[in-house]
């Protein structure tokens, strides 16, 4: 039987099982995707806001050719982490359920069933898309995951949103000879965009290489146009690709599944103790940006890989301790 089973295997996964390791537990991760399956979903060179001494695990140095990581760099950076800390992986292999109590949790999978004293839960949120929930969404044309400006060279691309996402896809998109068309629901585009991107955002919009439709929000999705409700009526534009960046959120059918219960705050927030990250249900951790709920912005890499440490202290000895950080103002996308 393991001492912890780790749900989960991004950077935060990765720090669970090593500060685990560290306190002398034996433990397995689990993912149902791919190593850092979140990071292999960004898009191709996608440069992170943080520099790389804020998104270390373990204590290894995480060199890079600029002055702030790549994705590329990223994911081999995690990769050469968990191969030199040997850590057990399962990957592609979906966790079902959760049944039994601390100290005999029986974890079932797509593929086994495995045997845990303690169960930390690190799934974050970028496999589950905020649904615009409108007709067409699930038309192949559809995305809301943008990876790389080829597939739309020469194409009608209408990019939904106004954060950081949308404001990157679309210069890149149109630096690479796409017809983009932004479409806005409030009336500006947003303060988050990123200091160094916006006015370059700005400038395309005023010099007309870009179109964006403000208080505008999309009704239906066609074939090949969309159908806005803008402020002077419904409209119908040509459209090849919609490039939905409407943002993510935990996956809260699992986390209801597996027993975990919700604070009454408006943002579906997991219950748990901040200084142990034991939920409701005990022996049940949760660590990482599962943690925020709705609030995708509270916990990131470079906060969240402190809350592997408090929770290996507590499971291998009982303490309950605050790890004290720096706050830190940087995020990778939204």
């Amino acid at each position: 039987m393991r001492d912890v089973l780790i749900i989960g295997a991004g950077p935060v996964g990765l720090a669970c099982a090593i500060d685990a390791k560290r306190e002398g537990l034996d433990a397995c991760v689990i993912e149902k995707g791919a190593l850092v399956n979140s990071l292999v979903g960004y898009p191709s060179n996608m440069e992170f806001f943080s520099t790389p001494e804020l998104i270390e695990i373990g204590g290894y140095p995480f060199p890079v050719q600029g002055y702030k990581p790549t994705r590329e760099e990223a994911i081999e950076y995690y990769r050469g982490v968990a191969q030199r800390e040997a850590i057990d992986i399962r990957l592609y292999e979906r966790v079902l359920e959760v049944r039994g109590s601390r100290g005999d949790f029986a974890v079932v999978t797509s593929r086994d069933a495995h045997a845990a004293r303690n169960v930390v839960v690190s799934t974050g949120f970028f496999d589950q898309p905020n649904l615009m929930n409108v007709p067409g969404e699930n038309l192949p044309k559809v995305t809301h995951y943008y990876r790389e400006p080829y597939p739309y060279v020469r194409q009608k691309v209408a990019i939904i949103g106004a954060k950081n996402s949308a404001a990157k896809a679309a210069l890149d998109c149109y630096r690479h000879g796409a017809q983009v068309t932004m479409i806005v629901r409030s009336d500006a585009l947003s303060d988050k965009i990123k200091y160094w991107i916006k006015p370059d955002l700005e400038n395309r919009i005023k010099d007309g290489s870009i179109k964006v439709l403000f208080n505008t929000a999309v009704r239906e999705i066609r074939e090949s146009s969309i159908v806005l409700a803008a402020p002077d009526g419904i409209r119908e534009i040509e459209n090849d690709w919609v490039i939905a960046a409407t943002g993510y959120q935990p996956d809260f059918e699992f986390l209801e599944a597996i027993g975990l219960e919700f604070k009454d705050d408006g943002f579906r927030t997991p219950s748990y103790d901040e200084a142990t990250f034991e939920t409701t249900r005990p022996g049940i951790y949760i660590a990482g940006t599962v943690c925020g709920g709705y609030q995708t912005s509270r916990w990131f890499i470079e906060n969240g890989r402190f809350h592997a440490r408090q929770i290996a202290k507590h499971i291998a000895s009982g303490r309950a301790e605050r790890v004290q950080f720096e706050a830190i103002h940087w995020k990778t996308e939204e």
